[in-house]
């Protein structure tokens, strides 16, 4: 999959969010009311409801996919988000095509953006789960998968565009800071084991905290 220029450069050198607090604030507000995420493209999943009344978001969840399993590349994982996932093409798509589950944000091993779901609704991402007691964690969370596997080293501009849109998606909403931003595997315990041990969560909260720092955000 080619890379989405932004501004005429490469996605692996751009970052998704501006540089500066002012305009972080008025993307932060745009993306407040439209749910998209201007640097990603868009992928519409039909595999979505409305939040309960008066949910805002309030939880980031980081996932992974890989689809066929291991397999990296392809336009699979966007067929599978949008119910047109041909079981035919791989033995294991038999066992999932009739499944309808969706994340918002897609980011692939090359920084590439793909979104399925708007922000402001409730993707399927989570199943059953709980986060500090806090059941159904579809209901106030934004899930973000990561093109990868358990076992797999994460690429550097995906643990950076991460912390990037991790800064632009806490700035549209507040109550999301960085102690809620957690695995799938932490808010459903022995059913779920993304993003797995490949996954450095010390690396990541490094390039977030010096993210917001760079943005004048605490």
């Amino acid at each position: 999959m080619s890379q989405l220029p932004i501004d005429g450069k490469p996605l692996s050198d751009q970052n998704p969010v501006p540089s500066d607090q002012h305009a972080l604030h008025e993307q932060a507000q745009r993306l407040r009311a439209s749910g998209r995420i201007e640097a990603a493209r868009w992928c519409a999943s039909p595999n979505y409801n409305q939040r309960p009344d008066g949910q805002v978001p309030s939880l980031l969840v980081v996932h992974n996919i890989s689809l066929p399993p291991g397999q990296f590349s392809g336009d699979a994982i966007e067929q599978f988000f949008c119910n047109q996932l041909d079981p035919g093409a791989h033995p294991y798509f038999q066992t999932i095509a009739d499944l309808k589950v969706s994340s918002h944000l897609l980011v692939r091993r090359d920084g590439s953006l793909l979104q399925f779901v708007d922000l402001r609704h409730r993707a399927w991402h989570a199943g059953r789960s709980s986060f500090q007691g806090q059941t159904e964690c579809n209901d106030f969370s934004i899930g973000i998968e990561l093109e990868g596997t358990d076992d797999t080293p994460y690429t550097d501009v995906q643990y950076r565009q991460l912390a990037q849109l991790s800064v632009l998606i806490m700035a549209a909403w507040p109550d999301i800071t960085p102690a809620r931003i957690t695995g799938h595997s932490d808010i459903a315990p022995g059913r779920k084991t993304d993003p797995g041990q490949a996954f450095d969560w010390s690396h990541f909260r490094v390039l977030l905290a010096g993210a917001l720092g760079n943005r004048g955000v605490t």
